[in-house]
């Protein structure tokens, strides 16, 4: 983990997508954060020290899903399936399928063809999940705007989380989408030919000396999600979320994933924001905590 002292930034921009607005200034206390995305690794030693079963390993609860045939509720996670003709961008369910089988130990399916993944940041878990493990560890997961002040590095107005340019000097600094998306994929060298995550610490850190920060998976926070973010966070813990009616909440999660692109979803980026339902895990989201001074 590295220590950041904390102190007011500037939180959003005005620049990119309206949940992002309005740009404010914020201030966090000083607190510790990991210096990368949780791994597979990581996980798999709470896995075999507590039996955590997650939520991709259980089946839906059918009072969750009334109407639904009860046999078609099994255990599994959202991956990515790349279409091999252009689709509209307005339809994510054009390249998102349920997996059955697919969780944090095979985050593609059992019949992927990946790398060893024990230095790849663990997908596949909810924000419960997510809590469980922090708790196991001591720890607790970031606040919107903790994450955010991390993320930036000590630097603010920045676009990216390195500076305000994607590939400075031709250096690939993220782990995120080159082509168009979502049918054109175009490999980094060494790569492998399918759009994945990749090893932590790939990529150069910011100038807080964090990796990731930025593309490879969306992390979660401990924040609800509101479209006003202004006031969404307190500077020094998460609000606390409140009831929804199917018992689920939205929280926020930040930085992007390899599968941001700039022609669909240009959010690996530190002002960059989405709302994601407590219980769904898929193939490029994980998470990181931190310990508060």
């Amino acid at each position: 983990m590295i220590r950041l002292d904390g102190g007011e930034f500037t939180m959003g921009s005005n620049d990119f997508y309206r949940e992002e607005m309005p740009p404010h200034r914020r201030e966090v206390g000083a607190f510790w954060i990991d210096r990368h995305p949780v791994t597979v690794a990581d996980f798999g030693r709470f896995v075999a020290d507590t039996g955590h079963v997650t939520v991709a390993e259980r089946a839906p609860d059918p009072s969750d899903y009334p109407g639904v045939d009860p046999a078609a509720l099994v255990a599994g996670g959202l991956v990515f399936a790349q279409p091999k003709t252009p689709v509209p961008l307005n339809d994510w369910q054009q390249w998102w399928a349920y997996l059955p089988g697919a969780h944090w130990r095979q985050p593609f399916g059992a019949d992927a063809n990946r790398v060893d993944l024990q230095r790849h940041p663990v997908t596949q878990v909810g924000v419960h999940d997510a809590q469980a493990y922090a708790a196991w560890a001591g720890k607790e997961l970031p606040t919107e705007a903790e994450w955010e002040y991390a993320a930036r590095g000590g630097h603010d107005g920045r676009t990216f989380s390195w500076g305000d340019e994607f590939a400075p000097g031709g250096q690939r600094m993220a782990n995120t989408w080159i082509g168009a998306f979502p049918t054109e994929f175009v490999p980094e060298r060494r790569q492998t030919d399918r759009p994945g995550t990749t090893a932590v610490g790939r990529y150069p850190p910011n100038d807080y000396g964090l990796y990731d920060m930025a593309g490879n998976v969306w992390e979660w926070t401990a924040d609800e999600y509101t479209d006003d973010h202004s006031a969404a966070t307190s500077c020094c813990a998460p609000v606390r979320p409140r009831a929804a009616r199917s018992g689920l909440i939205r929280n926020v999660i930040k930085g992007g994933s390899f599968l941001c692109a700039p022609n669909y979803c240009l959010r690996y980026r530190p002002a960059a924001r989405q709302a994601q339902d407590s219980d769904t895990s898929t193939c490029h989201l994980g998470f990181r905590c931190v310990i508060r001074d």
